[in-house]
């Protein structure tokens, strides 16, 4: 059974959005595996405390994550 875990902020995203995420993820990985193999996918969203996270050198919080949602 193939899985996947996905890392984002805290608050960034909202119950509605989490399922479109996995839905529309699953749909992605459907297209390349096939239905069957995609049928027993799991994804699981793991929310990262604001200011826990970092690229490049800088630290993200979850007011910059908004930010760059709302930038769409």
């Amino acid at each position: 059974m193939p899985s996947m875990d996905i890392q984002v902020l805290e608050g960034v995203f909202d119950g509605e959005e989490k399922a479109a995420i996995i839905e529309r993820v699953t749909a992605a990985f459907a297209t390349v595996s096939g239905q069957t193999i995609a049928h027993g996918l799991s994804i699981r969203i793991h929310e990262v405390k604001s200011a826990a996270w970092g690229y490049a050198g800088t630290v993200l919080k979850t007011q910059d994550a908004l930010a760059m949602k709302a930038k769409g």
